[in-house]
């Protein structure tokens, strides 16, 4: 259980929020995709994957998802040993992997997104569009100013072009459309 606490100092009083936020945002997920025998960070591996042009690299993902390649690769070694994907070795470069996702793994990440987006969708539903915008705007910053604290002098526009491929897919995700009797998703309709 979360603690509400107040501070006379906004800053502390957001750093927390947006702390407690995340968390809660993670907690969620993760009770969403653990229905699909995924967590949100395997969930987020698949949809990397997907989404890099030609084979994905721990590398290419771990930059995507902007996290640690060793963490990445943990995470890819128990999605290999549960058959959602498949790691091969690059016949050049035999010290580096190529990922795919398999067809079991397709069907899961199919399944587990569109109840993500129907969790995304809940999540962000008590907000009024000028407000998400402005949430949005508000995000990006904090976002920025967090990437200059670790990069200096480097853009973050390599993520932005990202976010496009996420968005199309998103959109994609939003149409399937849902089984009355079962309330699971078609995924028939692409």
């Amino acid at each position: 259980m979360s603690i509400r606490f107040g501070f006379e100092n906004p800053q502390l009083e957001a750093w927390l929020l947006l702390h407690q936020a995340h968390n809660l945002v993670l907690k969620c997920e993760n009770r969403v995709f653990s229905q699909y025998g995924l967590s949100a960070e395997q969930h987020a591996v698949l949809l990397a994957i997907r989404h890099i042009k030609g084979p994905a690299t721990p590398k290419d993902i771990a930059r995507w998802l902007d996290r640690n390649p060793n963490g990445i690769s943990v995470i890819i070694n128990r999605m290999a040993k549960a058959g959602i994907v498949r790691a091969t070795r690059d016949m050049r470069d035999r010290r580096s992997v190529r990922l795919v996702i398999t067809r079991q793994g397709k069907e899961i990440l199919d399944r587990a997104t569109v109840a993500g987006w129907k969790l995304t969708q809940d999540i962000l539903s008590s907000l009024k569009e000028e407000d998400l915008h402005n949430f949005i705007r508000l995000l990006e910053l904090v976002r920025e100013k967090s990437f200059e604290c670790l990069n200096p002098g480097q853009v973050i526009e390599e993520t932005k072009v990202n976010e496009k491929n996420m968005a199309r897919f998103l959109k994609k995700v939003a149409g399937y459309t849902f089984l009355p009797e079962s309330g699971e998703p078609d995924i028939t309709k692409k």
